[in-house]
């Protein structure tokens, strides 16, 4: 499994946008000598959106319960939720009930090296969010045998720690499964989606020709700071209604 940036890059030389992974010497869409003074917008490279837990502490991060995100998931699979101490050590809740894995651990390279950040708190609650994690992994409610896929599972853990937590909106929509999902969620997923669909495009052609639209050279600029939103909007490949 790969877990590093692929490097998408994009480009409009002729009119259309041209993803890829490399800049070629002739433009994809018309095949002539592309450089930097002849494109309309100047090359630039999408920003990755997947982290590795383990370079962020006091975090809420988010992984496919199986494979990684570019190359295995798919909207039908389950979204597996965690939360990461103040040494960026990974806990989390599933059927083989609660569990810790330290920053060197086989988990943290491989299943927890390519995830979703969906937020963090700033250093100043470092020790409180120790604090409040270890009292809620006291709790006896976390054993393999209290495991439920629905009703108890790791959305449920990780929804408790941050109710306890009392870290301002993080915490008050925590109150609520379907609200938390809609704000902290989605957003994230939602540009991942973008990115992974985009991704497998270029794996699987080699480049990726976008239609032209009616964004304007200034506001393809300012794309090139905001995510991916220069991907196409339909290609969103998740569904986290029951990811939980």
């Amino acid at each position: 499994m790969s877990t590093t940036d692929p490097g998408i890059i994009c480009y409009q030389h002729c009119g259309p946008k041209v993803f890829t992974f490399t800049l070629p010497e002739t433009c994809k869409a018309c095949n002539t000598n592309l450089d930097s003074n002849n494109c309309s917008v100047l090359p630039f490279r999408l920003p990755y959106p997947f982290v590795q837990a383990s370079q962020h502490p006091c975090a809420v991060v988010l992984r496919p319960t199986n494979g990684d995100f570019l190359n295995d998931y798919s909207n039908h699979l389950n979204l597996h939720i965690g939360v990461t101490t103040s040494s960026a050590a990974i806990v989390e809740f599933d059927r083989n009930g609660l569990r810790r894995h330290g920053v060197s651990s086989k988990a943290m390279k491989t299943q927890w090296a390519q995830s979703l950040l969906v937020e963090k708190v700033p250093e100043a609650w470092t020790e409180h969010w120790d604090d409040v994690l270890q009292i809620i992994c006291k709790e006896p409610v976390w054993t393999p045998q209290d495991y439920h896929e629905d009703r108890h599972n790791c959305y449920t853990f990780v929804l408790r720690f941050l109710k306890a937590l009392g870290f301002g909106e993080l915490s008050q929509l925590a109150e609520n499964r379907t609200q938390f999902c809609e704000k902290f969620i989605v957003p994230r997923t939602t540009a991942a989606g973008k990115y992974i669909s985009l991704y497998r495009k270029i794996r699987d052609g080699g480049y990726y020709i976008h239609p032209i639209s009616t964004t304007t050279t200034t506001e393809m600029q300012t794309a090139a700071n905001r995510a991916t939103s220069t991907t196409p909007a339909s290609s969103s490949i998740f569904s986290v209604k029951r990811n939980f």
